[in-house]
């Protein structure tokens, strides 16, 4: 399964990155890493995380990571899952 990063869950991850940063850069770049090694264990396990609270499709998941909510969408006959959106507590612009 091929993992694709959306433009929008690409700049919201860059703007959470940079407002971390902000404080403190090694927290920042813990953050990602951690964050992506959690994203690469989605490939074995793609529908471990409860289904969307905000679409209504089951091949369309929420992970929670650290207080932000991962949007991805599992196709299974491209076998890709994409990540969406990442936020923290308002509703994203899907």
């Amino acid at each position: 399964m091929k993992i694709i990063e959306s433009e929008q869950f690409k700049n919201e991850l860059k703007a959470i990155a940079f407002y971390i940063k902000r404080d403190k850069l090694s927290a920042s770049l813990h953050f990602v890493q951690n964050l992506r090694k959690c994203i690469k264990e989605l490939i074995d396990f793609p529908y471990q995380y409860r289904k969307s609270k905000y679409f209504k499709n089951e091949n369309i998941r929420d992970m929670i990571y650290r207080g932000y909510t991962i949007v991805y969408e599992i196709d299974k006959e491209q076998d890709t899952l994409e990540l969406l959106s990442i936020f923290n507590q308002n509703l994203p612009d899907l």
